[in-house]
């Protein structure tokens, strides 16, 4: 029988930049390892499920018109052993895994419109097409390539090196560290010819920090891994003062300069982004339980793990926590199947969040492995946030690389993510629960007229309190005291006095605020600030937060308002250059860190002036900036700034509204980067007056029930020097359902680290160090 389809339509292979969704259904997380395989579309490359209830490949037939397809079908072949060579690898990269090494994958064309009638695989059209499809990067490797692919610039440091006298540096100058007998993960500075070691790094690379000691004597910037160094001129070239690492564009002559001929030099040791990705890969909580038994491992609905992809265990843990919640359960998961009518799956927000959902909460990939799989690993693959990644992080400049990030900057971008699409499509919005208001009350300290002032928040970034213990203290705590939530919410809403001048009473005595709660969120979301600044690099503090397990109020920390009494403060005009009053709790943790308070009323009027963590990373992108220490000038800005037609079309692309995109480069004089910037950190402001969204969210953020009872749902917890680096897990408290080696239902704590999902760990030390924790409202 032969098919009318195929003649009727064009195929052609993939261009290079086509997306080809050949690892997983675009709808839900099946891969071609399920026995039914995935359905490659030859018209638009697609990819769908082939699976009896769900289909998803005849229902983007039914709405795309595209009836041929490839079925790929693969089979794991027999573990094969593989003995590392002990010899010393000359050249290193981030290697990639030959999928023929490890599958058998059978291939078939067949039409849809046919029911499934299979055609000839050598016909020339369709066998060019079918070629380009199984020899084109997937999208899944066409996003992971591209996110690696990070930009390192030259910096004025390399650009302009001053190198001392010339002179060839002797074989036994270069055998090993200045300081130290170290011969490895060696970095010779370019000023001075020094070597001297590394930092100690991931994989048992040895270093006693010599060579950033010689730094810190001499101020001499720039150096280069001796090891790193290819014959094709490339290398790990780092610069301490921009604390960065550089491409110096003249590297060959600057190494000449000191004898090195770079066409002779070869890779011997692994670069800083090739130990990043082994060190986030193989990074380990511990799995075992006091007596050193393994944790069980859970399976089936609400239990399922997700893969890492290199870097990706920050995304990991915020998701988990997310939809462990019931509003974001009930709003993106669908057991019978519902999905939006879209001709692009892959890159529709909605149908990613509704096939990350069904992923985690259906069961279907979170079943006990059998056979081979159960000798390689008690616990299931998990499924791979490959797309969702992608799409999410589209056009951010740190989610879209595979850089590991801040979990907790992850986590608000998100929530401003889902925002904007509820508010654009007018759907429920899951991200309600975490809103409520917080009111800032402001005192002068001549009149002691106040002020009142209200900002819809999604979380609060309590302080912890630095007690350091004496030295030789036999307490296990890091050397830091232990400090009560409590201590920290005291601390977060006590008085703090600032300088002011007051427009009643002409008083320049300063003022006092105070932050409290006007409403109470559903979900109180509590960020865990426990770093101090050294040399302006934030350092990771380990301070032990005593965090209780039965539910806690937070009534005395409710705002009563305006009291009896009490004489408000003269209102400013709207269009007044005093109307920006920087929050005084924020202002000041700011400025205890060594900021100027003209640079943090900057970033906290640039960032929303609610949220430390955005004002502070606003603080660190912008210390460069030529007019960082000019005084805020506000009410001229935008005035007469040309807004350029193709800026707002390419922010009306990123989804914004044509009004959001002009007010955004009205506010930011034009400059794209920083529009994006404020957009993010204004996401409810429709683009017409300041207040107007934020007016509708007080009416709808929080309520004022009490008493206001919380209770510990979920913590993400990290471990590392710096939250841009290490490995994050999850906990989350659930209702374990009836498992294999169970006799009951029972509720206790679960460890999510990547794709393993496991009953209990080590839950009540991390519940003291976490990062972020999540606070349920609890109505007995």
């Amino acid at each position: 029988m032969s098919c009318p389809h195929v003649t009727g339509i064009t195929l052609r292979p993939p261009t290079a930049g086509q997306q080809v969704h050949k690892d997983d259904c675009t709808q839900c997380f099946d891969t071609p390892d399920q026995s039914w395989g995935i359905d490659v579309c030859l018209s638009c490359f697609n990819g769908g499920c082939d699976s009896p209830d769900r289909n998803h490949s005849f229902q983007h037939y039914r709405l795309s018109q595209h009836p041929v397809v490839l079925n790929i079908k693969r089979k794991p072949k027999p573990k094969k052993v593989r003995e590392e060579s002990p010899a010393k690898i000359l050249k290193l990269s981030i290697p990639g895994e030959i999928e023929a090494d490890y599958y058998d994958t059978t291939t078939r064309v067949k039409c849809l419109a046919c029911n499934g009638l299979e055609l000839d695989i050598a016909t020339p059209d369709i066998a060019e097409v079918v070629n380009g499809v199984l020899t084109a990067l997937s999208s899944t490797k066409q996003s992971e390539v591209k996110a690696w692919e990070e930009e390192i610039l030259p910096c004025e440091h390399t650009l302009v090196l001053d190198q001392d006298e010339a002179k060839v540096l002797a074989d036994q100058e270069l055998a090993h560290c200045s300081q130290c007998d170290l011969k490895e993960n060696l970095w010779l500075c370019l000023k001075c010819g020094n070597l001297g070691c590394g930092r100690q790094q991931f994989g048992g690379v040895g270093g006693n920090s010599h060579g950033l000691t010689h730094f810190e004597q001499t101020l001499h910037p720039v150096s280069v891994k001796l090891g790193s160094i290819t014959p094709d001129g490339t290398a790990d070239v780092y610069c301490y003062l921009c604390n960065e690492e550089r491409l110096d564009p003249n590297l060959a002559e600057h190494l000449w300069h000191w004898g090195i001929k770079i066409s002779e030099r070869q890779k011997v040791e692994k670069s800083l982004v090739e130990l990043q990705l082994e060190h986030n890969m193989k990074w380990e909580f511990s799995m075992t339980n006091e007596s050193g038994e393994e944790l069980q491992p859970l399976f089936g609905p609400g239990f399922t793990g997700l893969k890492n992809l290199g870097n990706s265990c920050y995304l990991a843990s915020v998701v988990q926590c997310l939809f462990s919640l019931p509003t974001f359960q009930e709003r993106y998961y669908y057991p019978n199947g519902d999905l939006p009518l879209t001709l692009d799956p892959a890159n529709d927000l909605e149908t990613q969040l509704r096939k990350l959902a069904d992923g985690l909460l259906s069961g279907r990939y979170s079943l006990p492995p059998t056979g081979e799989e159960q000798l390689e690993s008690p616990y299931p693959k998990g499924i791979a946030p490959s797309m969702f990644k992608a799409l999410v992080g589209k056009n951010h400049v740190e989610f879209s690389t595979m850089r590991q990030q801040d979990a907790f900057e992850f986590l608000l971008y998100m929530i401003q993510t889902i925002r904007r699409a509820s508010h654009q499509t007018h759907d429920v919005d899951p991200t309600k629960v975490f809103s409520f208001v917080s009111e800032q009350r402001l005192q002068c300290l001549g009149c002691k007229k106040v002020n009142y002032k209200t900002d819809v928040q999604d979380n609060i970034s309590v302080p912890v309190p630095v007690e350091r213990l004496p030295t030789g203290s036999s307490q296990d705590n890091q050397g830091f005291e232990s400090v009560s939530l409590k201590e920290c919410l005291d601390r977060f809403t006590q008085s703090e006095r600032l300088e002011y001048s007051c427009q009643a009473c002409g008083s320049k005595d300063g003022a006092v605020t105070r932050t409290a709660f006007k409403t109470f969120p559903e979900v109180l979301v509590v960020n865990a600030r426990r770093f101090e600044l050294v040399n302006w690099v934030p350092t990771k503090l380990d301070i032990p937060v005593v965090v209780p397990d039965e539910p806690f109020s937070l009534d005395d920390y409710f705002s009563t308002g305006l009291q009896p009494g009490e004489e408000l403060l003269p209102q400013t005009s709207p269009t007044s250059d005093d109307e920006f009053v920087p929050n005084g709790g924020i202002l000041s943790m700011l400025e205890e860190m060594g900021f100027p308070s003209t640079r943090c009323e900057k970033a906290l009027y640039n960032t929303g002036n609610s949220d430390p963590d955005a004002a502070m990373n606003w603080l660190f992108q912008h210390m460069e900036d030529p007019d960082i220490d000019d005084p805020l000038n506000l009410g001229k800005v935008g005035s007469n700034v040309e807004v350029s037609e193709g800026s707002v079309a390419l922010l009306a692309d990123m989804g914004f509204t044509v009004l959001q995109a002009k007010k955004s480069l009205k506010e930011t004089g034009g400059d794209m980067e920083r529009a994006v910037e404020w957009l993010f950190s204004h996401p409810d402001d429709d683009g017409s007056t300041p207040e107007a969204q934020n007016e509708h969210r007080e009416v709808t953020a929080g309520d004022t029930l009490m008493p206001a009872l919380f209770k510990l749902h979920s913590l993400i917890c990290h471990k590392g020097a710096s939250v841009h680096a290490g490995h994050y897990v999850t906990f989350i408290k659930k209702t374990i359902g009836k498992q294999p080696s169970d006799a009951a239902n029972d509720s206790d704590w679960v460890l999510f680290n990547d794709e393993k999902v496991v009953r209990g760990g080590e839950v009540d030390e991390m519940k003291k160090f976490a990062y972020v924790y999540f606070f349920e409202r609890y109505r007995g």
